[in-house]
């Protein structure tokens, strides 16, 4: 295994470096070094609503479709209101508490108050 960094365009771990640049070896992508050491530091995404507005801990958003909830007969109806998300890492970006219980939401079915 390599110290390198996997190549952004075809996920190949066959790259080195060479000057300011790393260089994939199957697919010949170039890509600075400087732009992959701020990349790994920053764990940060941007995760966006519906409607592409920028979503941040503590939002209210309001759901844009009735969603039924796996392994339950519940089902979260459009419109209902959530007043303070939160954030997480995963295929469910917002982790929710409603009057149903607590749910993890994946952000395009939600939109921004």
């Amino acid at each position: 295994m390599s110290q390198f960094p996997a190549c952004p365009v075809c996920s190949m771990e066959n790259t080195y470096p060479d000057g300011d640049n790393y260089i994939c070896a199957d697919c010949a992508h170039e890509w600075p070094m400087q732009a992959a050491a701020v990349a790994d530091d920053s764990d940060d995404r941007i995760v966006r609503d519906a409607n592409g507005n920028v979503l941040a801990d503590g939002d209210a958003v309001v759901l844009i479709k009735d969603l039924k909830v796996k392994g339950s007969s519940t089902t979260l109806k459009m419109g209902s209101k959530v007043k303070s998300i939160r954030l997480v890492s995963g295929d469910h970006e917002v982790d929710c508490k409603m009057d149903a219980g607590n749910f993890m939401l994946k952000a395009c079915y939600l939109k921004k108050v």
